[in-house]
């Protein structure tokens, strides 16, 4: 582990600095990545491009996100863009090699391309699957492949002049990395279904009062203050908790109150830390901020 190796708490200047210079954070082309008081800061970059998610996106999030999770390097994870719209979703490169595919034998070809799909949908997941919520925040319109990204994070944050746009049903595709399984969770599902099948803009407002932002902010400057005061609060807790509270939330959205009751006790019996707990009530009774061990990094890269 990174602590065992150079002995220094992840939490301090120095470690955080060590984690900066690992080899997933070298030479980002689509990102710009920063760590600071256990907050991790993922900010697109090719605002000249309206940040479409291209080849180096789809290379560059997995790597970037599994890094910090196996490093334990942040607490919590904020997703923000640069320009003025965050993503106009998946860059026409990524599709660039897909012409040779249809000359292969077509269930061989079929074949292919559903292995590429799935590959795809994998790197969305990682945003559910590390152990930090992830906080997405939106300026301008967030389009297509944007969805997908910000419907797996565990919450969502936006400018007043933002829109969203489920666009793959206007250009003859379905929405499949995530949006159809996703978004009828988050809000109405018959809302869900006519932003699908319409492809239209939902705005700012509608996108709050409907549940699928947590709020609006008037411009960025005021939505980024914002969303890095509710991540400051989550990495004020113990990182145990949080991180076993999105897992509990996150099964619980797939199974049944039973089974998420019953997965909840018994990661509860196995992880609940008198440690914690103590510590908790002493930071209330003093009013100050939790001093919480963070969480333990992994020897293996995937």
């Amino acid at each position: 582990m990174l602590e065992r190796h150079f002995k220094l708490s992840l939490n301090s200047p120095l470690m955080r600095a060590i984690v900066m210079t690992l080899p997933e954070f070298d030479n980002l082309k689509a990102f710009d990545v920063s760590i600071e008081n256990n907050i991790a800061h993922l900010k697109l970059k090719r605002a000249d491009q309206f940040n479409s998610m291209n080849s180096d996106f789809w290379e560059e999030l997995p790597r970037i996100v599994k890094a910090i999770d196996h490093a334990s390097a942040a607490r919590v994870i904020v997703i923000s863009s640069t320009g003025k719209h965050f993503t106009a979703g998946m860059d026409l490169d990524v599709f660039a090699h897909l012409g040779q595919r249809f000359e292969l034998e077509p269930a061989r070809c079929a074949e292919a391309l559903r292995r590429w799909i799935i590959q795809l949908q994998d790197i969305i997941n990682v945003l559910e699957q590390c152990r930090m919520p992830v906080l997405s925040a939106v300026q301008g319109g967030c389009i297509g492949g944007g969805i997908d990204m910000i419907a797996a994070t565990d919450c969502r944050y936006c400018t007043a002049d933002s829109f969203f746009v489920v666009k793959e049903t206007q250009l003859g595709i379905l929405a499949d990395l995530g949006t159809l399984q996703r978004l009828p969770k988050l809000i109405p599902e018959g809302l869900a279904r006519e932003l699908v099948y319409t492809s239209r803009k939902m705005l700012a407002d509608e996108a709050l009062s409907a549940g699928f932002v947590n709020a609006v902010y008037p411009d960025q400057d005021s939505l980024l203050a914002g969303v890095m005061a509710v991540a400051k609060s989550i990495a004020a807790n113990s990182p145990l908790v949080v991180a076993g509270s999105k897992e509990m939330l996150t099964y619980g959205r797939n199974h049944g109150v039973d089974e998420g009751l019953n997965y909840t006790a018994t990661w509860q019996g196995g992880m609940f830390r008198m440690a914690d707990l103590a510590e908790a009530m002493s930071a209330s009774q003093e009013r100050r901020d939790g001093d919480y061990a963070s969480l333990e990094s992994l020897d293996f890269k995937m």
